[in-house]
Formats: C-alpha cells, structure tokens, sequence
C-alpha cells in the first residue's frame, strides 16, 4: 500500500465530525440476544426473539441421528458446520479473555449462545472416529425459495464423512470451538466442561489422522461449496485446535505439535489474515498469551508473527499494512465486510490487553506503541459499526434510530409465524423478498455485511454482501462490546 494514501487516509479522519457517545451495553446485550434469532430446532420457554418458532424438528433424519438444534449460520436456512463452529470458538474466546468485562447477566446470556452451539457440535462429532456430520440443507435448493425456517419444505438432507475420508479443516475448528468452550465452562458447569475437552481431544485426532479439506469429498463439494468451501486449505486448522487444547490441558503434546509443525503447515504465510476459513492470525495471538504469561521460549515465532500483525496496523510502520476505507473502517476484499472488521478488531483488543497485562509495549522496529494505541484503532471501528460513519448509519440492526431496515435473511423478511399462522410458500417469498417494504420482524443485535471500500452502502435484502448478518460477525464483536462497556470513557 503505498504511503501517500495512508497520509490521505489519516487527513480524510482527522476531517471527520466529532464521534458521539455510543451505549456499548446497549450493543453488547444485543450483539448475543441476535444470537436467538439464528436458532434451529426447537426453541426454549425463555426465547426472547419472540417472532420466531421452532423449526427444522427433523434435521439428521436420513442418515438416522439427531442433527436437530445448532444455529443457522447466515439469512438462509442452512447449516453449515465449518463456520458454525468458529462462531462457538469465538464466542468462548470472548468469555474467557473478556469476562470480567462482563456483568454476570451479560456473561450468562453469552454462555447460553454457546452452549447453543456446542451441544449441537457435540452431535455433529458423536460418532467419531467413525463418521463426522458437515451440513444440514441442500444449497441450490434452499436458495432457490425464500421461506421462513418454520415453514421448510426444502430438503433437510444431513450430510456426513466416513472414515478415512478428510476432515482437517472442519475437525480442526470444531475441535478448537469445543476446546474453547470447556474452558468457558469450567467453572459455571464442570462436568460439561469435561464432556467437551474429552470430545475435543478425540475430535482432533480425527482432523490430525485423516489430513485434507472436507471438501475434498465430492458429494460435500456439491453441498458446501461454493459457499463455504476451504479456499485456504486445512493447516491452520490443525494449529488452531492444537493452540486451544494446549491452552485446554496445558499438555506438552500440543505444544510439541505446534513448535514442530509450524513452518511445515505454512504458519510464515498468511499471518495478516483471522476469519471463518483462515486461522493463522488467531493462532498466532492465541499463543502469544503464554510467551507473555510463562515465557515459553520454544513458541516465540508465533509471537513474532503476531507483532508483525499487529504492527501492519499502523502506516508509519514499515513491512505490508492493512487497508482502511476513506472514512476510517479496515478493509479486506471480499463479501461480507465486516466479518473482517470484527474478527481483526477482535485480535487488536486481545493482543492490547496481553500488552497491558504483562507492562508491555508493541515494538515495531523504529516504533513502539502503547496498548492503547491498538485499542484506538479497535475503537474508530466499533464507533464506524454503530454509526460514526460517512452514512451516519448503524450497522447494528435495532441500535439507535438509522439502521438497515431491509436485511437480506428470509426469518426478519417474512411475516412471523406468530402473525401469519399459514404457510408462505417459496415462490411466494420471493415476492417479499422484492418488496420495497421494511422487515416485519426486527432481528435485534444482527450485524451486516456492511459498507464497500468507498464507504457506500447499499441497504436492500437483495444485495446479500452489504445486508446479510452473520453469527461469524457478531462472536467477535461480543467481547469487543464488552471491553468498551467497561470502558465506555476511553478514547
């Protein structure tokens, strides 16, 4: 990136008109209550996303096991379990790293969300070593009807692997997100907390046994991609659910796996990079905490990685650096803008706060910045989500007044089944989804894709890219909203 456009960059924010005070519990309540909304199956008493029902009731049935429950990843009514189970390991990441910035109702609320998940990621590995679930929903066919989840009629074929087929990349993640988890619930559920490490552990040794991508498998190919199809390959998996279970049980297996794998499994490549389908900056800042922590020197190049992440954030710096858009917001090429956002700002708190708590500062050769620094930029951008942006709007769905009123998700555009007790068929749908008209149904807390790299955004459900919520966008974005609630003064 060349520096002329960093110094326009900066110029272009110091322009911007003064941020107005942001209610960050406000945001942290409702960035986990959107998680309700996402739910599949059958839904509890204490459901306070009142206008949805229970849906999906027989999911696992031709392949003869439960697959009902677990969330619907996005504004369709699939389920796909690759980035079902990062939004479990990253909502577990915001529990543990970022608990004592959470009340105990905040905290409780979170817990819920990812148990939500996990016991639905216990199901999908519960007959392992043998066979691994990897979706339920058939694509092309779901999306060729906008329907509601309660009003299903396309086919809820589950789809699963046999032994020896691969699996890295999903086990990996789904080993990770049960890891993450047993350490989230160890003191609020212990013998849970137990059940999940043990699962996760076995869960590993599928993903370290049978090495490939899952879709890998033709028939999975099909049915996954290409809408979650592991462009980035499988490795940084497999350090990923080695980096939570050494952080789990503290066994130097894993850290044996991780210091004897890392340049082989391409740790020196892609370190800028944290999402759904790329771990490695996550892997990097994760271990970072026990070179911090324990000074466990045989780890010290993922450190090193994770402060050259860290330092592409700042233009003065000198080596690659991350993108921002005019008005302020990082910015990765891609759909779904703000899971980039999120997840980066995500790592830029946590790797602040390991500074912090260790009297350290972020050396970037010439330059050395405080942890503050970092939790500034995490700051322009959680103000950028909630409205301090060029279009004055928040893309927080339910937070303040201006917010995106035609979201591309079939449950929010549909009239509710509490309302509209009849079917509403999938060519039907479609005429809503046309519609001028706002969502009936207010899918409080959900964040959307967001805005292009010039800041515009389109706000109609049929354009996916800038109006489609995601539970990978908002995991990480509970632990920031946390921070900030107990920070709300920091600037």
């Amino acid at each position: 990136m060349k520096p002329s456009f960093f110094i326009l960059t900066v110029f272009a924010l110091l322009l911007l008109p003064t941020a107005i005070p942001h209610d960050y519990s406000d945001a942290l309540r409702k960035s986990i209550l959107f998680f309700e909304g996402q739910r599949s199956g059958r839904l509890p008493k204490q459901q306070r996303m009142n206008w949805r029902g229970n849906s999906a009731l027989n999911d696992g049935k031709n392949l003869n096991t439960d697959l009902v429950g677990g969330y619907y990843d996005a504004g369709d009514n699939i389920k796909f379990h690759f980035p079902m189970a990062f939004t479990a390991t990253m909502l577990a990441w915001s529990s543990i790293d970022f608990r004592s910035y959470m009340s105990h109702n905040d905290l409780g609320h979170n817990h819920i969300a990812l148990k939500w998940a996990t016991d639905y990621l216990l199901k999908t590995v519960s007959q392992l070593p043998s066979r691994i679930f990897v979706q339920v929903g058939e694509t092309k066919a779901d999306h060729s009807c906008w329907e509601r989840p309660e009003d299903m009629d396309t086919p809820r074929t589950a789809f699963a692997l046999n032994a020896p087929d691969p699996a890295s990349d999903l086990a990996g993640e789904i080993a990770a997100a049960l890891a993450a988890a047993s350490i989230a619930f160890k003191q609020s559920r212990p013998k849970y907390s137990e059940v999940l490490l043990d699962k996760a552990i076995e869960t590993f040794q599928y993903a370290d046994s049978h090495r490939g991508r899952y879709t890998d498998n033709p028939n999975v190919n099909k049915a996954v991609c290409p809408f979650y199809c592991s462009v980035n390959g499988y490795e940084d998996e497999l350090l990923w659910g080695a980096a939570w279970l050494r952080r789990a049980t503290g066994k130097d297996y894993y850290l044996e796996y991780l210091v004897n794998n890392r340049q082989a499994f391409g740790q020196d490549f892609n370190y800028l990079e944290f999402g759904w389908d790329n771990k490695y900056g996550g892997v990097n800042v994760l271990i970072a905490k026990e070179i911090f922590e324990n000074d466990v020197t045989a780890l010290t190049a993922y450190k090193d990685a994770a402060e050259e992440m860290m330092c592409a954030f700042f233009p003065e710096t000198s080596g690659p650096h991350m993108s921002y858009t005019p008005g302020g917001l990082l910015y990765k090429p891609g759909s779904s803008q703000l899971q980039n956002t999120a997840a980066l700002s995500f790592l830029l708190l946590t790797y602040a706060d390991y500074l912090s708590k260790s009297s350290q500062q972020l050396n970037c050769g010439n330059h050395q910045f405080p942890p503050d620094s970092l939790r500034r930029i995490v700051k322009q951008q959680v103000d950028y989500i909630l409205g301090d942006n060029p279009v004055k709007l928040s893309y927080m769905v339910g937070y303040g007044d201006q917010y995106p009123r035609q979201i591309h998700h079939r449950g929010a555009s549909i009239p509710s089944v509490k309302v509209h007790r009849n079917a509403i068929g999938c060519l039907q749908g479609w005429n809503i989804f046309a519609s001028p008209n706002p969502d009936p149904n207010i899918l409080v807390g959900a964040v959307v894709g967001g805005p292009n790299i010039d800041d515009t955004f389109i706000g109609k459900r049929t354009n996916a890219s800038d109006t489609e919520p995601t539970t990978y966008i908002n995991a990480p974005l509970v632990g920031v909203f946390a921070y900030f609630k107990s920070n709300p003064n920091f600037s």
